[in-house]
């Protein structure tokens, strides 16, 4: 979940569709240069510094030349993912896991009691993630939709509600439990898949999760709490969006993060270190 207002979040959550490619606005991009390694094993896990676009928004750009691409896990489609697959790419499939959406298809499967305050996006609620076993089938019928697709990991979004206002009294080994569910039923259909933000937690989670994914962990002065990832040779796809890349390249080449500029609506434009 980003970190700014609810002014833009309608621009990301109106459902616009991924479609098929599109020019996006120029990248600054010297090429893709020697893409990292991958380390043998049943499920893909991305190596620190390896370049990523990250697209929930607009029609789908396929021509950044990156070996990674974070999509929208409802809007994108098999064959884009297949596309993409046969260019070499890695799939991320993005779904929001600690909060309802009222414009996703599955939006009646989550009954009114589990639903709690806003969470600053419009057409969002934080889910009551105590509810393990209510939420572990919805969430797997989630993850079956990314493994059906054919993506190779997720990147399970909203998951920090004990640190924000959700409705609900829950507590960090709550939010350590659904966490924990959540890399489970990745790992369970040979899917790898990311920690979104929830830095405190990280101590505890890099162990079970492949990578991690960031927001304005530069902004915020918060970069050095995701070393944990790096140093256990996993990828910190990491985007600002108020700071210019002359604000937090030299840093993130320093820790080695995957990093990008991109604007709040997550569309096509990036610009990289």
């Amino acid at each position: 979940m980003k970190r700014f207002g609810t002014a833009l979040a309608a621009a990301c959550t109106a459902g616009l569709l991924l479609l098929t490619a599109c020019t996006a606005e120029p990248d600054d991009d010297q090429g893709p240069g020697p893409w990292p390694s991958q380390a043998p094993g049943e499920r893909w896990q991305p190596r620190p510094g390896t370049p990523w676009q990250w697209q929930l928004s607009g029609e789908l750009d396929t021509s950044v030349d990156v070996p990674v691409y974070d999509v929208d896990g409802f809007n994108t489609t098999k064959e884009q993912v297949a596309a993409l697959k046969a260019e070499g790419r890695r799939t991320i499939c993005y779904i929001s896991a600690g909060a309802w959406e009222d414009f996703r298809p599955d939006k009646d499967d989550f009954p009114e009691s589990m639903l709690g305050k806003g969470n600053g996006w419009k057409g969002e609620r934080w889910l009551d993630i105590r509810r393990t076993a209510d939420l572990e089938p919805l969430m797997a019928k989630r993850f079956d939709m990314c493994r059906d697709k054919g993506f190779d990991a997720v990147e399970p979004d909203n998951m920090d509600a004990y640190r924000n206002d959700s409705g609900f009294p829950v507590t960090a080994g709550d939010q350590l439990e659904f966490n924990r569910l959540i890399a489970r039923l990745a790992h369970d259909r040979g899917l790898a898949v990311g920690l979104k933000n929830d830095l405190d937690q990280i101590p505890e989670l890099v162990g079970v999760y492949d990578f991690a994914v960031n927001e304005q962990c530069a902004q915020y002065d918060e970069c050095e709490e995701l070393t944990p990832f790096i140093e256990a040779g996993k990828a910190v796809f990491h985007a600002e969006y108020e700071l210019p890349t002359s604000r937090f390249c030299k840093q993130s080449r320093r820790l080695k993060l995957s990093s990008v500029q991109k604007k709040y609506e997550l569309g096509p434009w990036r610009k990289s270190c």
